[in-house]
């Protein structure tokens, strides 16, 4: 359903175009309902890349992100007001041949002045709660200036390998 008319569909009704959705039906005012559409569709991650410009040769970034189908981007473009932070990047799955949107917020300071905040007011639920608490072990390892260090990199590196999918695998086995 999310992936659009499929190419049966296409050639069978070729005149057919996409329905712009304006700006004001797709307003958001409910935070309780962005808390529910980022536990369903958001995630929480957290890079670690080489770097020549830090003395331990190592960057910490920090990413809050939600993908839609390219009909979604005045949803995502909305999100950006409503949260006040953010952008909007058009993404291209080449496997798939196919594009979607990506709302995403990388900056330190709005990951942890505004999303941080936002989703310890208005919780996310299920599984992406433990992921949302390890990013914000991460923000605090940050703001405590730990990623700076080799011994800080390996905290943050053992927190990044249980967030996301790496959960599923270091949960024992019965």
């Amino acid at each position: 359903m999310n992936k659009g008319l499929s190419p049966k569909l296409k050639l069978a009704f070729p005149d057919i175009s996409p329905l712009k959705i304006e700006s004001e039906f797709n307003k958001i005012s409910d935070p309780n309902w962005v808390a529910g559409f980022a536990s369903g569709e958001g995630s929480f991650q957290i890079d670690i890349k080489k770097s020549k410009t830090v003395k331990h040769r190592y960057q910490v970034l920090l990413r809050f992100s939600i993908g839609q189908h390219s009909r979604d981007e005045q949803l995502l473009i909305n999100l950006i007001d409503f949260l006040e932070c953010g952008k909007v990047q058009k993404k291209y799955i080449k496997k798939y041949n196919t594009e979607y949107f990506e709302f995403r917020v990388e900056k330190f300071e709005d990951i942890t002045k505004k999303i941080i905040p936002f989703f310890v007011k208005y919780p996310i639920t299920g599984q992406k709660l433990l992921d949302f608490k390890d990013f914000c072990k991460v923000a605090k390892l940050m703001n405590e200036k730990a990623h700076l260090t080799i011994e800080g990199i390996n905290k943050i590196r053992i927190i990044k390998k249980g967030i996301n999918k790496g959960r599923i695998y270091l949960q024992p086995k019965d």
